[in-house]
């Protein structure tokens, strides 16, 4: 497929790239390397070859050893990465956060929840096949990576909540999509909050497209604008096996691809943040190659993956 090139795409903007090789809230930590994996595999010169102007800013890292604890190491990840998306988004560029664990939501969301603050709430579209809603009192597991939506909307260890200022999402404009995941405690804490999910079973129904146009609705409704957070464990895990918690029966990758093309160019767009890719895992580079096309679905609304028919189309 030929994309245009920069010179006719309107309003080109410039994207920032972070990178947050954050591990320490996942049971595998082994995700930390995405970043550093994905810079390798020439994802920026791919980029600017389809007209998309980026550059990258940094690989920022926990602090490591024995005495270093989970939730000290994701709070100083989280503040770094708060700082950074903040001033990227002052500079008036769009950051492209690529995790690492879900725990880095934190600190993306807080920084360009801040720096757009004068304007109002943010909206954000939180595509996952889990809620990531638990607090130190609901989780099963005791695991960070599976607390941030929490946290951005004030709920959770005050090392986390307090990051970036008192700043918190609005839940009227907070989405999911894609959950087939999840424990009793977080669903009621998004129930009690109004938090719209859509879950798979909504998906099969209505279809993706129908369903991402609801969500934009809802996050884009946002006076600030709106971000995408994107878990890959959302996707089938026969379009992306290599991802921190496969869950079957997920969005295929064609499918979401078109579905996200939807906000290409949306001048409401904040930000965007893909997380949970286990290079360690991944076969022939097929997830990473997921990972390029669905960027560029966002902000070209253009990819190349072969039509097919899919899953949650």
């Amino acid at each position: 497929m030929a994309y245009p090139s920069i010179s006719v795409l309107p309003r080109a903007r410039r994207i920032e790239v972070v990178g947050a090789a954050c591990g320490d809230g996942a049971a595998d930590p082994r995700c930390a390397a995405a970043p550093r994996v994905l810079r390798g595999a020439r994802l920026l010169p791919r980029l600017r070859a389809h007209g998309i102007n980026a550059a990258w800013r940094g690989l920022l890292r926990p602090a490591q050893g024995p005495n270093v604890e989970p939730l000290q190491a994701v709070s100083q990840t989280c503040t770094l990465l708060a700082r950074q998306a903040r001033d990227i988004a002052r500079r008036g560029a769009l950051p492209l956060v690529l995790g690492g664990d879900h725990s880095c939501a934190i600190g993306t969301w807080k920084g360009v929840a801040h720096a757009h603050a004068g304007a109002g709430a943010l909206g954000l579209l939180w595509i996952d096949a889990h809620m990531d809603a638990h607090t130190p009192a609901t989780t099963p597991s005791g695991l960070l990576h599976g607390m941030p939506l929490a946290c951005l909307l004030g709920h959770g260890a005050p090392a986390l909540t307090t990051i970036g200022g008192p700043t918190r999402l609005d839940p009227r404009h907070v989405c999911l999509i894609g959950v087939r995941s999840f424990e009793a405690g977080e669903a009621a804490l998004l129930q009690r909050l109004g938090v719209r999910v859509f879950y798979m079973h909504d998906i099969e129904r209505d279809g993706l497209q129908a369903v991402m146009r609801q969500a934009l609705a809802i996050a884009g409704a946002a006076s600030a604008g709106f971000g995408v957070s994107l878990d890959l464990d959302a996707i089938d895990p026969c379009d992306a096996p290599a991802t921190g918690i496969a869950v079957a029966g997920g969005i295929r990758g064609v499918a979401l691809c078109g579905a996200l093309s939807q906000i290409a160019r949306n001048p409401a767009l904040r930000g965007i943040e893909i997380v949970e890719y286990n290079p360690f895992l991944d076969r022939q580079g097929a997830t990473a190659g997921l990972i390029a096309e669905l960027i560029e679905a966002m902000l070209l609304g253009q990819h190349t993956l072969a039509l097919e028919t899919p899953l949650a189309a």
